[in-house]
This record gives structure tokens, C-alpha cells and sequence, in this order.
């Protein structure tokens, strides 16, 4: 498929070929990127589930809707120029803007859509459920996902709001592609994927002139993007695993941005680099086993709010990778309860433990990964719960072995963290604020499940009225009530949210990272 005229393939574009150490500097119109993109698997928008892959996803592709890189809190049209809302009946219809086309060429139809839907429901590869959250099979896809003249018919079955389908139709396997490209290269009934994985059919700010899995991706500009064609010509991201090697190619201005540089690199940059901060998607948390009846007094949980060293931590060893924050949604994200009530406070902790009639000492294991920073986060908790008679035995382990105990409800106390799978509030309500069945074999991916913590059933009715209520101010003051009551009492203690650092050149302007992989935005980048 031809991109672009041959005139845009400029020799400054020839240059990221050559081996890194023979560039005096970045050309003045590419933006070159150092990172750790080992993790993809896939990067056919049906079919990729890795932080790398949306990234790409996000540049190469649009949606319907999305949060876009001037304002990623904020929900915009991106192919839909507006929409219409039939909260009776369940549809929104949505009127396609009529200046947008693929990298072909090939205008951007409600077909193609229509199309891109019904092949992620087809193909139900990974983020498949996503999308199959609003009612849609292989069976009924076609009737419920119709393209009308310039419009696209959206209908969804289930007790929930337009808000909410919104949202999940902002998400990474809604991007939409070009039916007639990915149909001429389908082989053997794989509906492109095969091909999708090595090439791009997207109508977004870049198109992929070239993958190399774990070596390297470049995306060109698209000159006749509809929002503006980018400050860039091209942007280069060079697989860089050693993040040590990221820090010396930024230093020496082969590369213009270091995405995995570590806290004490970040503490050593010269001249000339900048770091910017960016809150992200995960929240850290402590959490107690129910199952454990030494642990299911609620005084317990509201003590333990006061013997997290919250600030000693996020200003020591946790600064520029974690925010103190004591909510399950994210700051950054519409509907975030951004209030930090508690404080480290032993005094505070002996007092609601004795009135609670706690008896101390207590004795329990605490489950964690085996790596930086969690160990260091277990010792201090460690360290600060002694304090109040709170015992805490480290039981370190791989991921795999912390997940698989945290999945069998065979801990006593975990500490992990937890990321939503697309943006709307319900992502994560469902995994802090729900469990109206708390029985061994209704297994359930949520930490309330996992926790063994029956959810009142005012929370519960709670959480189910904010998935279903169509005002989206309404909404969002459900979602935030309802982390206020988990921060208040549960035997789930929020404690942080990721940040990440990116080091870059102090030429760099406008480079925009949101809270998730699917909100890194290259189009408004400078140099």
C-alpha cells in the first residue's frame, strides 16, 4: 500500500536505519524515542492488549470517540462529528465527519465501522470482551452495529448507561479500520490479521511505514490528517531494553526521549533534559483477607489507613514512580475522587483499634512481588504496622505465585496493584465497590471477590444504578460517593498511583502522555 508521495520520503528520513552510534543528532524534523517495546504481541487493533501496542494503536488508528491529545480527560468526536442518544431504546447514532480517509486513500464509510466491529467480535482475540460487554456475538453483531447512509447505528443490550457505551467504544479494539485494504490482504479466512500485524489500515495522525518486533517502529506523518497533519515528519521508537543505554543515547542526543529510565538515572541527567511527570492508570493498594477472622474487624481496616507511612514513602524511595492517592479511580480520569483524609498517625491507630476492641498483637503474612518497589513498600509497611502491635510476616514471590494465591483466596494480606481495562469509572467500581455473590465457586476477577469481602448491598445496588444512570454529572457523582465509601471502609486501603517520568530534550515540546498506554499522543510533538 502506498502512504505517501515519494517526495516525503526524505533522506532525514533514511537516517533512523543506521546503526544508533553513527547519528551526531537527531534530524530536526523526526522525533527519535528510546524504549522498551519487547512487550508487544500483536499490533492488529483486534487483536494487540500490550502497553507498546496501544500506543501505536492510539497514533495510528482512530475511533468514533476518544480522548484526544488536547485534552485526555476530556471524551471529543473523533470520526463521529456528533451523536444522538436513545437511552429507551439503547442506540446511539452516530453521523461520521465527511473529511476523514485511510492512509489508502479511501474515504473513511460508516461500512468500514460497521466492519471493524463485527471482525473484533469474529476474530474474539484478547480485548474482544471489551466490546462484547455491550451485548454483541458473532450471531447478532450485524444487527446491532449498522451503517446508514453517513451514519453509524449503534445498539446495546445490558442495565447500562449510554455514558458507559461511550466509553467502551473509546477503547483500544474500537479503532477503526479500512475494509477494503484489510480485505485485500485477508489470507486463509484470517481477516487480515496476520497482515494487520506487521502493517497498518488506519486513518490517524501517523501511518506505520515499518515494524520490526523488538528492534524498532516507525510511524510517518499523515500530511492530510483531519485534525492537522503533526509537527513531525516521522516519529522513530527504537526498542531499547537497557534503560541504562536509554540514558546515555538521550545524553549524547541520539535519541530525544527516554521512556524507561529509572529514578536514580532520572536523578543524574545533564544539561539540556528535561523530565516531565504523568500520573497513570494504576492504583496501589493493601488489602485483608476475609476468610481470616482475625481481619475482618472494620477498626482494623480504618487503623491500617493510619499506619501507612503514605508521604515517608512517596518522598523517599517511591518518588517520581508513585502520588500518594486514596481512591480506586484515577486521578486524571472523569468521575476521580481526588481527597487524601488520612495520614500516618500510630496514636491514631492504637486509639481505633483499642475502641474497636482489637486485640494486639496480631500476626499476618503479607504476600508481595519480589521486586523493586514492592519488597521496599512491604518493609516499610512492615516497619510502620509494628508500631501498633500489627506483626507482618513478608511472604516475597514471583507475580505468577502472588496472583495465583490473590486468585485462590489463599493470602491473609496482599499487596498489589490494579489497572482499568478501558476508561470509564465501572472498569474499576466493578473490582472495589462489587461482590453481590462472595461464594468459593463464583470465581470473580475483582479484589472484593478476591478479598472475600461481601460488598453491602447498598453498595452493590449503588454500584449497578452508576453503571445504568445517563446523565453523565450524575454518574460521576455515583462513581466518586462510591469510592469515598470504599476509602471509608473496606478491607481494601488504597495507598498510591503510578506516575511516570519521561526524560527528554529540552527541545521537545508537546509530547503527551495520559494516564494509559492508549493516551500517548505524538501528533502535537515539536522540536
Amino acid at each position: 500500500m502506498k502512504i505517501f508521495k515519494a517526495a516525503l520520503i526524505t533522506a532525514a528520513l533514511v537516517l533512523p536505519v543506521m546503526p544508533l552510534s553513527a547519528w551526531a543528532e537527531t534530524p530536526a524534523d523526526v522525533l527519535v524515542v528510546a524504549q522498551n517495546i519487547d512487550d508487544i504481541v500483536a499490533i492488529d487493533p483486534a487483536q494487540a492488549y500490550e502497553f507498546s501496542s496501544g500506543e501505536l494503536a492510539t497514533n495510528v488508528y482512530d475511533r468514533l470517540v476518544q480522548y484526544d491529545a488536547e485534552d485526555t480527560s476530556v471524551l471529543t468526536g473523533s470520526l463521529a462529528k456528533e451523536w444522538t442518544v436513545d437511552d429507551a431504546n439503547k442506540t446511539i447514532t452516530f453521523t461520521l465527519r465527511d473529511d476523514a480517509k485511510f492512509h489508502s486513500g479511501n474515504p473513511v464509510r460508516p461500512q468500514d465501522v460497521a466492519y471493524s466491529f463485527k471482525r473484533v467480535i469474529d476474530l474474539n482475540l484478547t480485548p474482544a470482551f471489551i466490546l462484547a460487554q455491550l451485548g454483541w456475538t458473532p450471531e447478532n453483531v450485524e444487527e446491532m452495529v449498522k451503517a446508514d447512509g453517513d451514519k453509524v447505528i449503534i445498539k446495546y443490550a445490558g442495565d447500562f448507561s449510554s455514558a458507559f457505551v461511550l466509553n467502551v467504544l473509546a477503547a483500544r479494539p474500537a479503532s477503526v479500520v479500512d475494509e477494503l485494504t484489510v480485505k485485500a490482504n485477508a489470507v486463509d479466512g484470517d481477516q487480515g490479521n496476520t497482515w494487520l500485524n506487521a502493517n497498518s489500515a488506519g486513518s490517524g495522525a501517523f501511518a506505520l511505514r515499518t515494524y520490526r518486533p523488538g528492534e524498532i517502529i516507525i510511524m510517518d506523518a499523515n500530511p492530510d490528517y483531519f485534525k492537522g497533519a503533526p509537527k513531525v515528519k516521522s516519529v522513530i521508537i527504537r526498542h531499547v531494553a537497557e534503560s541504562a543505554t536509554q540514558q546515555l543515547l538521550l545524553e549524547t542526543g541520539d535519541v530525544d526521549i527516554a521512556r524507561n529510565l529509572t529514578p536514580d538515572q532520572i536523578k543524574g541527567l545533564g544539561d539540556g533534559i528535561k523530565v516531565e511527570t504523568y500520573p497513570q492508570a494504576a492504583v496501589h493498594f493493601l488489602s485483608f483477607n476475609q476468610k481470616d477472622d482475625a481481619l475482618t474487624n472494620p477498626a482494623l481496616w480504618e487503623a491500617a489507613r493510619y499506619l501507612v507511612d503514605y508521604r515517608g514513602m512517596a518522598d523517599s524511595f517511591l518518588k517520581g514512580q508513585m502520588d500518594v492517592y486514596q481512591a480506586f479511580w484515577p486521578k486524571g480520569f472523569p468521575g476521580a475522587y481526588t481527597e487524601t483524609p488520612y495520614t500516618y498517625d500510630v496514636a491514631k491507630a492504637k486509639q481505633i483499634l483499642a475502641d474497636g476492641g482489637v486485640e494486639t498483637p496480631i500476626n499476618v503474612t503479607l504476600d508481595v512481588i519480589n521486586a523493586a518497589p514492592f519488597t521496599e513498600m512491604a518493609q516499610a509497611m512492615q516497619a510502620s504496622f509494628a508500631d501498633a502491635g500489627i506483626n507482618m510476616e513478608i511472604l516475597p514471590g514471583t507475580g505468577g505465585q502472588v496472583i495465583t494465591k490473590y486468585r485462590e483466596r489463599s493470602h491473609e494480606a496482599m499487596l498489589l496493584y490494579w489497572g482499568p481495562d478501558f476508561m470509564d469509572p465501572h472498569s474499576n467500581a466493578k473490582a472495589f465497590a462489587y461482590n453481590a455473590d462472595n461464594s468459593d465457586d463464583n470465581y470473580q476477577a475483582t479484589t472484593t471477590w478476591r478479598n472475600a469481602w461481601a460488598v453491602p448491598a447498598d453498595m452493590n445496588a449503588e454500584t449497578k444504578a452508576a453503571l445504568a444512570e445517563p446523565d453523565q454529572a450524575k454518574r460521576s457523582a455515583m462513581y466518586q460517593d462510591l469510592q469515598r465509601k470504599v476509602q471509608e471502609n473496606s478491607p481494601i486501603i488504597i495507598t498510591f498511583q503510578a506516575t511516570s517520568q519521561v526524560a527528554m530534550s529540552d527541545k521537545v515540546e508537546g509530547y503527551v502522555n495520559g494516564a494509559t498506554a492508549d493516551l500517548v499522543f505524538y501528533r502535537l510533538a515539536s522540536k
